[in-house]
């Protein structure tokens, strides 16, 4: 018999599917827009991102000005499994001429520097030092530089007070830097200056300078010798091989019946005319007066004042290796001219101006005003201290106190004496106030 078929399976019905939400064809449309929006305006952000990038890119690398230049792709290494990113060489940045002109200035202030480093080896080895005078446009450069206003401004930071707490660490790094003895001063503690100008007039122990009561002639102050000798040919020698004019700086005779001395004939030179006696010649000595020296001068010897010149000027650096490099750099500067006589003939004391020294002070003479913010250039103030009341002038004894700067600055001393007088320095030494500069 045939096998019976096997019942078939019903197949399975479908579940049946959820009925279609049907959406409104608005709808679809204002969310197609909007879509369609958001993309435009992400684009359009992208577009003025990329844009302002390009522009930011482009003005750092110099494009602007002309300037094409590759960056150079970074570096990268790794470093104890840290990645680093090294910063691209050989940007070009845009030069602008405070660039340049620090840049100028700081190289060529470094080279003097170090011409100064090299002369200050030779003058140590005992070698003759090389003149190698400035040029006249490199004189003008340098009295182009407003030193007069420096110097005002470098005088009104000395009034303002300091702090108790502050005194004590500026005044150690200015003692550090320029090697102050302050051992010698008459208050030793640093609290007691409350500014810098007080620091800088301090005062010295009554025994720390003995005045020498041999030698008719002392030192005037602190300092370093520059130069000293006879007086030749009406020329002086700031340092040696570099001269002065003596008439320039001095200026012109004062009338003798200021000076109380003989007539000389009208004929005779300058130099003649300020010799009184017979058998006398006249002789100079330059001290210069560095920023940690004393900074108060004392009367040289025993005269008398009658007369005062002031010569406002420039206030360049008075320092050894200046000295060296300008032809009558004194004459150039501000200085302060006291004239007299002593007991051999004509007498005078300068006290030349420097940079951030603009400040002299005579201690006898109030009307003395300098480095005033204009001046008219070649031009003197005379002032004479001879009067109806006082036909002498004014009396100065040996050592007694003249004057001071508000920092380092050079006294000048030229004066008359027999041919016999004879200075015992040498040049270069450092000398302090009351030691012997020569003798008879």
């Amino acid at each position: 018999m045939p096998a019976a078929p096997a019942p078939s399976r019903p197949e399975p019905r479908p579940w049946p599917r959820p009925p279609r939400c049907s959406r409104p064809p608005a709808r679809d449309a204002q969310r197609t827009r909007r879509r369609r929006r958001g993309k435009m305006a992400a684009a359009a952000a992208r577009s003025s991102l990329l844009c302002s990038c390009n522009l930011l890119v482009q003005r750092n690398l110099g494009v602007r000005a002309g300037v094409l230049c590759k960056q150079p792709p970074s570096r990268t290494f790794f470093s104890d499994r840290k990645k680093f990113h090294t910063a691209p060489v050989g940007q070009v940045f845009r030069l602008r001429p405070f660039h340049v002109l620090v840049a100028t200035g700081g190289g060529y202030a470094g080279y003097r520097k170090y011409e100064d480093y090299k002369l200050q080896q030779l003058e140590k080895r005992g070698l003759e030092v090389p003149v190698k005078l400035a040029s006249e446009w490199e004189v003008a450069l340098y009295k182009s530089v407003p030193t007069r206003l420096l110097s005002r401004a470098w005088g009104r930071l000395n009034q303002v007070e300091l702090p108790t707490w502050l005194r004590k660490p500026v005044y150690s790094l200015y003692i550090w830097t320029f090697g102050v003895n302050m051992k010698e001063a008459a208050v030793e503690d640093l609290h007691h200056y409350r500014n810098l100008s007080e620091f800088f007039r301090r005062k010295l122990k009554p025994q720390a300078r003995p005045v020498c009561c041999v030698h008719s002639v002392i030192s005037p102050s602190d300092g370093k010798i520059l130069n000293f000798g006879q007086v030749k040919n009406c020329e002086v020698e700031q340092v040696k091989g570099v001269t002065y004019s003596l008439e320039s700086f001095l200026g012109p005779r004062i009338s003798t019946e200021e000076m109380h001395f003989s007539q000389a004939p009208p004929g005779n030179s300058f130099q003649k005319q300020l010799v009184t006696k017979e058998g006398n010649e006249l002789y100079h000595c330059v001290i210069y007066l560095a920023p940690g020296d004393y900074h108060c001068f004392h009367s040289p010897t025993d005269w008398t004042v009658s007369h005062r010149r002031h010569f406002p000027g420039s206030l360049m650096s008075v320092n050894p290796g200046v000295a060296r490099w300008i032809k009558e750099l004194f004459c150039h500067n501000e200085r302060v001219v006291l004239t007299g006589d002593w007991k051999h003939g004509f007498f005078s004391l300068t006290a030349v101006g420097a940079t951030n020294v603009g400040s002299i002070r005579i201690y006898f003479d109030q009307d003395l005003h300098t480095n005033s913010p204009s001046y008219s250039k070649g031009s003197y103030n005379d002032f004479s201290f001879i009067s109806n009341n006082n036909k002498e002038g004014i009396p100065m004894r040996k050592g007694e106190h003249l004057g001071e700067f508000n920092l380092g600055s050079t006294i000048v001393l030229i004066f008359e004496a027999p041919k016999d007088f004879r200075f015992n320095l040498k040049a270069g030494q450092k000398i302090r106030f009351g030691e012997a500069l020569g003798s008879l």
